[in-house]
Order: structure tokens, then C-alpha cells, then sequence
């Protein structure tokens, strides 16, 4: 028999490594080895298993420190003679008092699937869990034991308390896709058609809503469009990281948009009218007598969505650059001349 691999090796995390980054790298590994999603491989039912084991033993304290102190022969047969695993001195792997001995099986022989955990409590009896393995995709097996004696494990197991025997339900897991809309979208709302490939591999086309207002780094959840569950559990979300894309003259500051806008010399002089783009169109705005470069003029409400209120709105800031002439005629330098010699 080929010998088992150090727990820790087979979630490749070091022995101090905390419950949650167990549990972190145990979801990592029991995605990349599911049957479902490796149909192709025959190996990957064998390293889902051995990652499952993996964590059912670490992700217990108590199972975890029984492997720290005994390695795999705390949960080998004949380990309950010695007292490594389970109450009282007294296991189920086989030894004397075990319960190996039954119908010349032990538990192992339950349909072929094993036996996995085991009672804990000073008593040798308590509330616990069997964790038997299911078929490729169902996820495991989970039989709770909640009674104080043999007689409610026994029904448990022969169909005298077949209530407590169900399938664990599992949801799918989320899955995370990119998509990029353009400024206007993102400022205005829209609806867009996206592409994108499920965990299987097969391609997809769904409508999406984009929410007036959202921003780079956003998220949109859609419900049940993610991994499927198991065992009646419901599909994860489909969650689409969105990415603005820049649309030149505009900048966006949180709920209000920059944009710049050139002015002849002589509108900044005597003032005037210029037109100013905005998400909704064009508009004019008045320009005053002496205007700087640089100056803001605020168009309120032209800004973009509150996200959380509908009815709010950013404001749009038109930043004036005067645009300084060239190429002048004789007759208007010699009358800028005279402009600069008057003042």
C-alpha cells in the first residue's frame, strides 16, 4: 500500500498555519481536483479525495492535534488500543473494545465507502459527526449522530432512525469574471450583452444591467449564474468586476466629471457664450468678462448618479483654458499693441 502524504503536504500549507488558511487553501485544491470539472483526468477523483481527507482531519482541533502528536496512526486500525484516537482509550479501528470486529467489517464495510471521524467526549460517546465519501459531485456524505447510546447509532445506520441520514447540501462557489463599459455607461446605466465561459468550459451570452453611477473596481452579483451546488444546494453568483474605460476631455471624481474647454482671447477678454459637452449633449454656457485660465464654471446636476439615490446627482466643472491666437494680422497686433500700451 502506498504510504500516505503528510496532511499539510497535501494542502500545502506549514504546520502553523491558522484555521482559515486551511480552509483557504482546502477550497483552492477541491476546486482544481473536483470530478465534475476533470472528467478527462482519472486521477483528479483520487487527489479530491486525499485533499478532502486532508481537511477533515485538520480543520478539527481535536483530530488536528491527535495527527500532530500521532501522524496518520492516530486514525489507522488498531490505533484505539493505544489511545491515540477516541475516547477513553477505546476507538474503532479494530483493536479490543473497537468496534472493527463487527460482521467481520468494522465500519469500513458500510457500502464500500469507509469510515471517517469518530465519537468524542469522556464517555467514549457524544455528539459527532460520520463523514462517509459520496460519489463524484455529490460532495460527502454526513450521517449526525445525536443520541447517548448504541441503540440510536445503530438505528442511525440500519434504517431505524433513517431521518438523521441526509446529504450534506452544498452552495456553489462564486466565480469572478472582468468586464469593462465605457464612461457613458458607467455614468448613465445601460444594458449590455456580455460574454463569458461557465466552469465547464461551455460559452455564454447573458444580458447584464450596468447601474447609473457605478465605477472601476465595482462589483455586480448575479444570483445562480456561478458554480452549481451539490446536493440540492443552490448555485454560487456570478460576480462581474467592472472597468471603466477613460473617455478623453472628461475625468471623473467621484459623482462629478471635469472636463476642459478652450475660449478665444477675446471671449476671455470681453466675455461671451461657449459650448461645453456634457454626458446628456451640448450646452452653452456664459462666459464672464476677464475669465482666467483655469477658472471652474459649475453646471450642476450634469454630474453623475448617486448610486445609493437615484434622485441625487454630481455636477459637471467646466475648466476654462484660453486659447491664445497666432498668425495675427498686422492691423490686430498693432491694435493689441496699443490695448498694452492703454493699460
Amino acid at each position: 500500500m502506498a504510504q500516505k502524504r503528510d496532511y499539510y503536504e497535501v494542502l500545502g500549507v506549514n504546520k502553523s498555519a491558522t484555521d482559515a488558511e486551511i480552509k483557504k487553501a482546502y477550497r483552492k485544491l477541491a476546486k482544481k481536483y473536483h470530478p465534475d470539472m476533470n472528467k478527462d483526468d482519472p486521477r483528479a477523483e483520487e487527489l479530491f479525495k486525499e485533499v478532502t481527507e486532508a481537511y477533515e482531519v485538520l480543520s478539527d482541533k481535536e483530530k488536528r492535534k491527535l495527527y500532530d502528536q500521532f501522524g496518520h496512526a492516530a486514525f489507522e486500525e488498531g490505533a484505539g488500543q493505544g489511545g491515540a484516537y477516541g475516547a477513553g482509550g477505546q476507538g474503532f479501528g479494530g483493536g479490543a473494545g473497537g468496534f472493527g470486529g463487527f460482521g467481520s467489517r468494522g465500519f469500513g464495510g458500510f457500502g464500500g465507502q469507509g469510515f471517517r471521524g469518530g465519537f468524542g467526549g469522556e464517555g467514549g460517546f457524544g455528539n459527532g459527526s460520520f463523514h462517509f465519501e459520496g460519489n463524484p459531485g455529490d460532495g460527502y456524505q454526513e450521517y449526525y449522530y445525536t443520541g447517548d447510546n448504541l441503540d440510536d447509532i445503530f438505528d442511525g445506520f440500519f434504517g431505524g432512525a433513517g431521518k438523521k441520514s441526509r446529504s450534506r447540501s452544498r452552495d456553489g462557489e462564486d466565480v469572478l469574471a472582468k468586464v469593462e463599459v465605457s464612461f457613458e455607461e458607467a455614468a448613465l446605466g445601460a444594458d449590455k450583452v456580455i460574454r463569458f465561459r461557465t466552469p465547464d468550459g461551455r460559452e455564454q451570452s447573458l444580458q447584464v444591467h450596468i447601474p447609473a453611477g457605478i465605477d472601476s473596481g465595482q462589483k455586480i452579483r448575479l444570483k445562480g449564474k456561478g458554480m452549481p451546488g451539490q446536493n440540492g444546494g443552490g448555485a454560487g453568483s456570478l460576480l462581474l468586476e467592472v472597468t471603466v474605460q477613460s473617455k478623453p476631455g472628461f475625468e471623473r471624481k467621484g459623482m462629478d466629471i471635469y472636463t476642459t474647454v478652450e475660449i478665444p482671447f477675446e471671449t476671455a477678454v470681453l466675455g461671451g457664450e461657449t459650448i461645453v459637452p456634457t454626458l446628456n449633449g451640448r450646452v452653452s454656457c456664459k462666459i464672464k468678462e476677464g475669465t482666467q485660465s483655469g477658472t471652474k464654471i459649475r453646471l450642476k446636476g450634469k454630474g453623475i448618479v448617486s448610486m445609493k439615490n437615484p434622485s441625487q446627482k454630481g455636477d459637471e466643472y467646466a475648466v476654462i483654458q484660453i486659447r491664445v491666437p497666432r498668425n495675427l494680422s498686422a492691423d490686430a497686433k498693432q491694435k493689441l499693441q496699443e490695448y498694452a500700451k492703454a493699460v
